[in-house]
């Protein structure tokens, strides 16, 4: 999830570490914050993968800041992980955020229908964060009023997602 968004936030735009992790955060640090000590071993596996690159900046007065910068095999790791995510990355709603923050990055809009179906057939298929006889409980059945509570919101927030995704699937070519 990391890796996805520093290449996406750098595709859009080179960067510095300090605002490039300030994206991060705002991104992703509701689901897990962003350290520096899982960020710039991250940053370092991707420039010797090749992935970004890094040079200096005047700093504006100040000292020259070191600026990150996609390269081109960084900007084809993209665009791959975006059309081929990973199954967990379409089944957990914060990840499959961080994927959605740059699908509009896909160039084929096929490939994004693609991406946009997996996530429907996932929400569709029956599930539940609570079962009783190998089935998903469902809200009438459920006592406990907190346990309600998730899974209203958990519902509304589902059939909300699902309206989206039919509405952004009827605008995009099928695959």
């Amino acid at each position: 999830m990391l890796t996805l968004a520093i290449l996406g936030f750098l595709a859009e735009e080179s960067l510095h570490a300090y605002e490039l992790r300030r994206r991060l955060s705002e991104l992703m640090g509701h689901n897990r914050p962003v350290s520096d000590g899982a960020l710039y071993p991250a940053l370092n596996r991707l420039r010797e993968a090749g992935l970004l690159s890094r040079h200096a900046e005047p700093g504006g007065g100040a000292p020259q800041r070191q600026m990150l910068e996609l390269t081109e095999a960084g900007r084809a790791e993209l665009l791959r992980r975006l059309a081929e995510p990973k199954q967990s990355e379409i089944t957990n709603g914060g990840e499959f955020f961080v994927l959605l923050a740059f699908l509009g990055q896909l160039p084929e809009p096929a490939a994004r229908a693609t991406v946009l179906r997996r996530r429907l057939a996932f929400l569709t298929a029956p599930a539940g964060f609570f079962s009783a006889n190998g089935k998903p409980q469902r809200i009438k059945d459920t006592e406990d009023p907190y346990r309600r509570g998730m899974l209203v919101v958990a519902r509304a927030a589902q059939l909300a997602e699902r309206a989206w995704l039919e509405e952004m699937l009827e605008s995009l070519p099928a695959a």
